[in-house]
């Protein structure tokens, strides 16, 4: 070894000891009370505005929440709602007035809100297959959808809990005698329509069995086959299916807002 390499060798180890004994030359400020006033002083005029922004924006919307699965409930039904909702005979419909104290400028959105529901659970969550949505009933490796994955010895398509609990209910508002359009297009992800679920998906024994658990699909219809014949409900379905934002009972099938 010559004496470059050893002074080489020399230098690493140095630098390595400096390193490992936290020793290298550092920055140390420090902090005044001076310093300590005028950076506190800084950061309160950069985020004091963007405070105010944010509260003035957050002051300024308008939001109406209205529940209405008890005041739709029939008297006598309200103590076991679950035969009300499972009686077929019985209408659905339901009307109530909502009334707008301030201005609402457009687009509007309409969410629905559902309480005691767990939609993170494990079991559920796992419940559906991704491959079905995207090949249908040829695919039949569907474990994954348990327990609901057959009917009278036929697979379900779509199987799973997520898809058997596709929120049913239906909303109409009216202003003043004349019904409000409420555009439900392209509530679904442009991604998942393209590429994730597939375009000759039909609907195949889905929801007859002897417990139903939410909305239908229309089994003529395949799950996306063009914006024209692309109905609510699997626009809907598509958009449950993303956020798994559904519901494991039924509920009321129809209900009409008044503004």
């Amino acid at each position: 070894m010559t004496n470059t390499d050893r002074e080489r060798h020399r230098e690493r180890e140095t630098a390595f000891y400096l390193f490992t004994q936290q020793r290298l030359p550092a920055c140390k400020p420090v902090l005044t009370p001076a310093w300590v006033i005028t950076i506190f002083l800084f950061t309160g005029f950069i985020f004091i505005p963007v405070g105010l922004v944010t509260l003035r924006a957050s002051r300024s919307v308008v939001e109406i929440v209205e529940r209405y699965d008890t005041e739709c409930v029939p008297e006598p039904f309200r103590i076991d709602k679950v035969s009300y909702v499972q009686d077929d005979s019985i209408p659905k419909n339901c009307s109530l007035s909502l009334k707008v104290r301030k201005y609402m400028k457009a687009p509007i959105y309409i969410y629905y809100q559902l309480d005691n529901y767990y939609q993170n659970h494990r079991r559920y969550v796992k419940s559906r297959s991704d491959r079905q949505l995207l090949h249908g009933w040829k695919y039949h490796a569907t474990s994954s959808c348990q327990p609901v994955e057959f009917n009278n010895n036929q697979p379900i398509v779509p199987c799973g809990l997520i898809a058997w609990s596709l929120f049913n209910d239906t909303f109409t508002f009216i202003r003043e005698r004349a019904e409000l359009k409420v555009n439900r297009k392209n509530i679904a992800w442009k991604s998942d329509r393209d590429h994730k679920f597939g375009k000759t998906v039909y609907p195949f024994n889905f929801q007859n069995g002897t417990l139903i658990g939410g909305g239908k699909l229309n089994p003529r219809i395949p799950a996306l086959w063009g914006p024209e014949l692309f109905t609510m409900e699997q626009e809907k379905f598509f958009r449950m299916i993303q956020e798994m934002n559904c519901h494991l009972t039924f509920k009321l099938q129809t209900s009409e807002f008044k503004l």
